[in-house]
């Protein structure tokens, strides 16, 4: 047989649904049948397609991975006729289970190829449910010898080296790599040092959708044995896009085809809480949210990306005044759901506290008002979007930041309810980032209006919660610019205290807000999941006992020399 000097790949960025196996064997045959009508002569998936990625502990389930069989087996003979396909499957084999990806052809399942590198980090816990690969060689699809490293198999040297050796001829990596601010950049780089190591081109595929917390941005691409980019594929968006291989004495050469501009910054930071609130709303089945709308940025922010996500008309917001409650905020949150064309709804939680504050006035008697008293305010508005939401379906959003959530500035059970969170890793400082950038645009594919969907005036107001009389945010805790810069010292980076004093805060105030980063541990374990944009979020990858009574020791943190300011990115 004459080996072939051109090869036509249709690369499937798509977004697949967790367990739903019939659903993805199902999107898979339509993609193949497209790639059949681009003249493909194989269509390749991202990493876990056929199962959703993550699956987690649906691996270990027997029924779970019988089922993958069977859907694979089917997806096969489906797609007989056509071009070939590469998708990512569990595997069982000898009584282990593998992180694969299957080669279907004429029918059959041809071969598979196994993931070596199994990460154990941050959001990943792959060791949990997976055995490690032995080193792959290449798959022969359509006479050309296919390396298949699987995602995290090119973040370090020795598969793609153990691929080379063997005779690969082009890479081509399904992924399942989820967003944060920095991985783009860092993805990049890891493509470019595997290629330039091994002298090879590579085709870099990943998923894109929600899944739970973490998004996945896809915003896939080739690279070329000289890293030149001759395909980007866009971010945050499905897409099947056929890419032309051409081969020469110098090897296999991927055709120039379109270059997709990926957005950047609160761009994409915005685009990821859009999708990630959009795919846990519809991948769930709810009809729709509702939220608290406080005249505040917060909710106004959340409120935008709700529309944009689902569309104003199932969008809920409701003002819940107290006493406390400005007119400012009154008229704010109003403006704030007619600029975004969504329902607005005012109940006031002045006769509901006023009750519970009577049920308690013999248990209470000769104490004074504190604390206590503003999360009653918070409860019951809590109270009342839960019982919007089991009345008519809709889930409630919330809305605290990664600022509040990180020193405790949130109610349990008040303004802590809710199924989901889109803003829940995003510090204020980002929020009113997000925000602007917001008001100056309208991303793609969005379904909220042009033009300034937050006023101004919530902008450039003090925040607060207006709990009791002339309550600012900045009473209790540090200026928000301060505090958001000493958090990601302290959770981002982890760095010493010395190093975060170094940088210019006062000493009180930095043991202060370590002190109220630990306490609210408890908190955090009990909030709902929200959309993952940071290289270290609360839940999947910090993981800090709750019970903890670990301090650093100030005086001494001071005393000793400070390690280089900064402290080591992630």
């Amino acid at each position: 047989m004459t080996a072939p000097h051109s090869l036509k790949i249709a690369l499937a960025q798509l977004n697949p649904v967790v367990g739903d196996l019939n659903g993805n064997a199902e999107r898979a045959a339509a993609a193949h049948a497209r790639a059949k009508e681009l003249g493909a002569d194989v269509v390749v998936f991202p990493e876990l397609f056929l199962n959703g990625y993550p699956p987690e502990d649906l691996v270990l389930k027997p029924a779970f991975q019988q089922a993958t069989r069977e859907r694979l087996e089917w997806l096969a003979a489906a797609c007989a006729e056509g071009p070939a396909i590469l998708i990512g499957a569990i595997w069982n084999h000898e009584g282990k289970v593998y992180n694969a990806v299957a080669l279907l052809d004429g029918g059959r399942i041809q071969a598979t190829t196994l993931k070596v590198d199994l990460p154990n980090y941050g959001v990943f816990d792959e060791k949990r449910v997976f055995a490690a690969g032995p080193m792959p060689g290449p798959l022969n699809v359509r006479g050309v010898r296919i390396g298949v490293p699987i995602c995290e198999d090119i973040w370090g040297s020795e598969v793609v080296e153990t691929l080379a050796e063997t005779g690969a001829e082009i890479l081509v990596s399904p992924n399942g790599s989820p967003f944060d601010w920095p991985k783009p950049d860092n993805r990049m780089n890891v493509a470019v040092a595997r290629v330039t190591e091994s002298g090879l081109p590579l085709a870099y595929l990943n998923q894109v959708g929600g899944q739970d917390e973490l998004v996945f941005d896809g915003a896939s691409f080739v690279l070329n044995a000289d890293c030149s980019l001759p395909i980007q594929l866009p971010a945050w968006r499905e897409a099947i896009v056929l890419i032309e291989w051409k081969k020469s004495a110098d090897g296999w050469r991927c055709e120039r085809g379109d270059v997709a501009k990926l957005p950047a910054g609160p761009a994409s930071a915005y685009q990821a809480c859009v999708l990630g609130l959009r795919d846990y709303v519809e991948k769930n089945g709810f009809p729709g949210v509702v939220l608290g709308l406080s005249g505040g940025i917060d909710s106004a922010l959340v409120a935008a990306i709700a529309v944009d996500a689902l569309g104003p008309a199932r969008v809920h917001a409701i003002m819940l005044p107290s006493k406390y409650t400005s007119d400012d905020s009154l008229h704010d949150a109003a403006a704030c759901a007619k600029a975004l064309g969504i329902r607005y709804d005012k109940i006031s939680i002045e006769p509901t506290v006023a009750g519970l504050t009577w049920s308690l006035k013999d248990l209470f008697a000769g104490s004074n008002a504190d604390i206590t008293e503003e999360n009653m305010q918070s409860r019951v508005r809590g109270t009342i979007l839960m019982a919007v939401s089991n009345k008519y379906g809709g889930m409630v959003v919330t809305t605290g930041n990664k600022s509040e959530m990180s020193v405790g500035y949130a109610t349990l059970y008040g303004d802590m309810n809710g199924g989901y969170n889109p803003i829940k890793d995003l510090y204020k400082t980002e929020v009113y980032d997000l925000t602007r950038w917001r008001n100056a645009h309208v991303p793609e594919g969005a379904l909220g209006p042009s033009g300034v969907v937050v006023p101004e005036r919530i902008l450039t107001k003090a925040p607060t919660a207006e709990l009791r009389a002339n309550q600012t945010d900045q009473d209790s805790l540090p200026p928000y610019e301060a505090l958001d810069d000493i958090l990601r010292c302290l959770v981002e980076k982890e760095m010493p205290v010395a190093d975060v004093i170094a940088r210019g805060h006062a000493v009180e105030t930095v043991k202060k807000v370590e002190r109220l980063l630990y306490l609210a541990e408890y908190k955090r374990r009990q909030a709902a999941p929200g959309v993952k944009i940071s290289a270290r979020n609360f839940g999947r990858d910090r993981r800090y006992p709750i019970t903890n009574k670990f301090r650093e020791d100030v005086a001494q943190a001071i005393a000793a020399p400070a390690t280089k300011a900064g402290g080591k990115g992630m």
